[in-house]
């Protein structure tokens, strides 16, 4: 029997090896971090240039993609779009057998359905992510990824996928990472449109934001605190011993259309609202928990034709 120990290790069963494919400022600073972190990093770009940089630190630049997918058992991909994807690695599904697939690149949920079956098909381990994360936060502790498709990839690969941001895996379907990050884009671009409109406002007061700032911080911290309570109201269909009722907050919100029009500030980002709140009380349902207005939405889902 031969002895691994004399036996020349094969490219892609070198331990941690990780090739990355894409270099522009987000794929950068992956490659960035998984140095940092040690691994062994072959790199590719479509424009060889911009992985000069990264050679000059260690990494490995790749000729073509086959060379960088043969140099690892892990491929990480974060192009400019799934076409672009299918595009690099559809030629080198024989070389990608076998291998793990994360692809970081920003898409739909359907975008990534699309790219699993054909992973799927040509025998790719396939997880597809979500990057909630900016390039300078890559490698920090204020950067998560979120990522879903082949559970057994994402335990098998998790250190290391770990040394890019916090990981979360979400669920089998391929297409949950992407609807997550939507899910939670949702949430981030309500709260700073809101936060915006309140600057706005403040401007007709010559009130600076940045004097506005530490009271809109601690004002969404307690509206984070309030999240709790509303998840768990949804989760039991209970709406009947709410803390904010809809009538309420149709009352407070009407107002700040009024207040807002009347100073001259634009306030149809609140307009939206204002129409969930007021079918909900025409539904029957004046003195429910703020967080019924989810039936309202969710009801478009099952009802196409109640669509505004």
């Amino acid at each position: 029997m031969t002895s691994n120990a004399t036996t020349p290790a094969q490219p892609d069963m070198i331990s941690g090896a990780v090739s990355v494919l894409g270099l522009g400022r987000m794929g950068t600073a992956l490659a960035t971090a998984l140095l940092d972190a040690g691994h062994q990093t072959t790199v590719w770009n479509r424009t060889a240039a911009k992985g000069s940089a990264l050679a000059a630190r260690g990494a490995v630049p790749a000729g073509t993609v086959g060379d960088a997918v043969q140099s690892a058992p892990l491929i990480i991909t974060c192009l400019l779009s799934y076409d672009n994807v299918r595009a690099v690695l559809e030629p080198n599904s024989d070389a990608l057998a076998g291998r793990t697939l994360v692809n970081l690149t920003t898409g739909t949920p359907d975008d990534a359905a699309a790219v699993a079956d054909w992973a799927t098909a040509a025998g790719i381990d396939y997880l597809d992510g979500a990057m909630m994360a900016v390039p300078q936060t890559v490698g920090t502790p204020g950067a998560f990824f979120l990522y879903s498709g082949s559970e057994s990839a994402f335990q098998t690969h998790r250190r290391t996928l770990d040394r890019l941001a916090t990981s979360h895996y979400v669920g089998r379907d391929p297409a949950a990472a992407e609807l997550w990050d939507m899910a939670l884009l949702s949430t981030g671009y309500a709260a700073l449109t809101g936060f915006l409109h309140g600057v706005a406002l403040l401007r007709t007061l010559d009130v600076p934001p940045t004097r506005f700032l530490p009271l809109a911080v601690q004002w969404l911290d307690g509206m984070a605190h309030f999240m709790p309570e509303l998840a768990d109201e949804i989760e039991k269909s209970d709406y009947s011993t709410p803390v904010s009722p809809v009538d309420m907050n149709r009352a407070a919100v009407d107002n700040l259309i009024r207040i807002s029009t009347e100073r001259g500030v634009d306030a149809r980002v609140h307009g939206p609202l204002l129409d969930l709140l007021e079918r909900r009380i025409a539904d029957g349902h004046p003195t429910d928990s703020f967080a019924s207005i989810v039936e309202v939405l969710a009801s478009v889902v099952s009802h196409p034709e109640r669509r505004p």
